[in-house]
């Protein structure tokens, strides 16, 4: 775990306050994007595949008919079991995959009584929350039929699920990341976590963002490290290699124009820091997506 902790993505999403929501079907030979967090919530449901899902500090396994709901920013992958990975094998791993905005209707959802228990759903979702196969048939036929929908159709099968979910009595909401706990919460991390999100593919150096922060560029450093984990190099990297991921796995754009859109001064460079953060080259990890 702790490599892969080394190695995680600040996956960005192609969702905006005009298109708050991304609904599709996967088929898979095995799950393979890495240990990576997003701002959007994530609903992942498990038709088919059996494997491990590794959520915050929290391990669990999932089997055919399953689903998680994980919340924003918080840290995940799922792996495949090992029968899946075999060079052999015929299995696939098969479902639906609903991301939603961070905030998604928030005015409605925190101020109005009728979503009180929404609320409290996506509440706990900062923490996740493992759905166990056979609990609700109406949130299964919803989630199958989302990614089919589009326009107020989508938005209203996605309050139905919302309240469907909440209603879920064996629902089990996971213990908490106490590496997200040191991140959330403080309004200043909150300020320049915001910033880095809206200006990482642009070249910024530690003066403008501990201006920022109102802070030394010295005491900036201690500070974001303390709240991070990472540096602000480092971070600002995980998160133009995890737009990078995104878009190698589109195949509508050649390696050098994603290094540029991505904020990279070099192709070598970006060769050299996608490799050492993903352990593939930008080739081999567009070839291994496509293939699935």
């Amino acid at each position: 775990m702790k490599s892969a902790t080394r190695r995680m993505i600040n996956e960005q999403l192609p969702i905006s306050e005009s298109s708050p929501i991304k609904a599709r079907f996967y088929d898979y030979a095995h799950f393979t994007y890495p240990w990576h967090f997003h701002a959007e919530y994530e609903i992942i449901y498990f038709k088919e595949g059996t494997g491990t899902s590794f959520i915050g500090n929290s391990m669990e396994n999932f089997r055919d008919g399953d689903f998680i709901l994980i919340g924003s920013n918080l840290p995940h992958y799922m792996k495949s079991d090992d029968i899946y990975h075999a060079a052999d094998s015929n299995l696939r791993t098969k479902g639906t995959i609903i991301q939603f905005e961070q905030d998604f209707m928030q005015y409605s959802i925190r101020h109005y009584i009728q979503f009180t228990k929404i609320k409290k759903l996506l509440d706990d979702s900062q923490r996740g929350i493992y759905f166990p196969a056979g609990c609700s048939g109406k949130a299964i036929d919803l989630l199958e039929n989302i990614p089919l929908e589009s326009g107020m159709d989508q938005i209203l099968s996605i309050l139905q699920l919302f309240k469907e979910m909440s209603d879920i009595s064996s629902k089990v909401i996971l213990p908490p990341s106490e590496q997200m706990d040191q991140i959330h919460g403080n309004s200043r991390i909150d300020k320049i976590l915001a910033y880095l999100n809206q200006h990482y593919t642009r070249h910024m150096d530690l003066n403008e963002i501990s201006c920022l922060a109102a802070m030394s560029p010295a005491s900036f450093c201690r500070f974001f490290k303390s709240k991070t984990g990472k540096t602000l190099k480092n971070y600002i990297l995980d998160m133009r290699i995890g737009y990078a991921c995104k878009l190698l796995s589109l195949d509508n754009m050649n390696i050098s124009q994603i290094s540029t859109e991505c904020g990279f001064d070099t192709i070598s460079h970006f060769n050299k820091s996608f490799k050492r953060n993903t352990g593939f080259t930008p080739t081999e990890y567009r070839r291994r997506m496509l293939a699935d």
